[in-house]
């Protein structure tokens, strides 16, 4: 059975629950697990065959250690993410040596325009360790830094994730 890989950096659980909602919308017909990206391997196990990143915006991109310590600084109860971001686990993550597809998300405040994102950082990353493109990256709101989600976007993570799953079966 083909298995989905979603993979997620969270500091107030936001991302986190994005990514659950991608679960759900990828489930039918295929085993998904979701992992938190400390826990998430260097290798992709050989039965993935597509792989969801996603992580909250910070400072235009990808969070950093200080931006990580900045975000401890303004939670109010346990971060989700503790240790290494999807920055260090992108660095580290082997190449694809076979076909897997791989999408990115992020979640990010919803102000005017702002310039950045994680999950088109994530997505560029993802193209040089030769994964295919199962899409688009996409941004999923949040109503402040540390949240919550905005109306409507774990509908609409669901239903994204319900568009990969059909565009990426073989």
């Amino acid at each position: 059975m083909a298995r989905a890989l979603v993979v997620f950096e969270s500091m107030f659980g936001n991302t986190e629950a994005v990514a659950e909602a991608v679960r759900a919308g990828l489930a039918e017909g295929r085993q998904v697990d979701v992992v938190e990206v400390g826990e998430a391997p260097d290798v992709l196990p050989g039965d993935v065959d597509l792989l969801v990143v996603g992580a909250p915006t910070h400072a235009f991109g990808l969070s950093r250690a200080s931006t990580r310590e900045s975000a401890a600084d303004q939670a109010t109860g346990e971060l989700v993410s503790r240790g290494r971001g999807v920055r260090e686990w992108l660095d580290a993550l082997a190449p694809a040596d076979r076909p897997v597809s791989a999408v990115a998300f992020d979640t990010r405040v919803k102000v005017g325009w702002l310039p950045g994102s994680a999950a088109k950082a994530i997505a560029k990353r993802l193209r040089r360790l030769r994964f295919a493109a199962a899409g688009a990256p996409m941004s999923f709101y949040v109503g402040g830094t540390p949240g919550p989600l905005s109306d409507g976007e774990i509908d609409r993570a669901r239903t994204w994730a319900k568009g990969i799953r059909a565009t990426s079966r073989a």
